[in-house]
């Protein structure tokens, strides 16, 4: 995400109109504020795409009830903020009837795949799991695809996650409860650089 303000101009209405309007101007132009920050999502590539894939149906093999959703989030702490994780898993009718961006209270992970670019540490490893763990999400699932890890945090405490751990593609991680999945990380080996 590419950082267009580092100044918290833009009231959640505001940036909501601003959202709506780029989704017009741009196909695949993906926005977010985070922490007050206005920024741009890269495009996603094929490899991205995939991981998000694999993981989709992993949870439908095994939670059938739950779905991985393209949804965008309001995270209204710190400076208010929205968010567009890579895959929110919720319930598979927790976003009937909403918008493009809603509440976090049915979510049970948020997921959050790097991208090659010059804002993915700061963005997926420092500001969204602060974000996420501010708005209650119970699991964050990152796939880094530089370092070749899976990191889980979980127990947010309203200010940080508690727990979080890291394990290199191709060692075997559980997604803790809510969620509660086992995954085998070695497919991911075929979709990092």
């Amino acid at each position: 995400m590419t950082a267009l303000s580092d100044r918290p101009h833009l009231l959640p209405e505001e940036f909501e109109e601003l959202a709506r309007s780029a989704a017009r101007i741009g196909e695949g132009l993906r926005v977010e504020l985070i922490n007050g920050r206005l920024g741009v999502k890269p495009v996603p590539d094929g490899d991205h795409g995939r991981i998000v894939q694999w993981l989709m149906r992993l949870c439908i093999q095994a939670r059938p009830e739950l779905w991985l959703h393209d949804q965008g989030l309001r995270i209204r702490t710190y400076r208010g903020g929205h968010a567009r994780p890579d895959g929110v898993l919720a319930p598979s009718e927790a976003f009937v009837g909403q918008g493009e961006w809603a509440p976090t209270e049915p979510v049970l992970m948020a997921l959050e795949v790097t991208s090659y670019d010059s804002d993915t540490d700061r963005r997926d490893r420092v500001d969204k799991p602060r974000a996420y763990a501010e708005a209650g999400i119970p699991v964050y699932l990152l796939v880094d695809r530089d370092s070749g890890e899976v990191t889980v945090y979980s127990e947010p405490d309203g200010v940080r996650y508690e727990q979080c751990r890291t394990v290199p593609f191709g060692r075997p991680v559980l997604l803790p409860e809510p969620v509660g999945i086992g995954l085998d990380t070695e497919p991911l080996k075929n979709w990092a650089r």
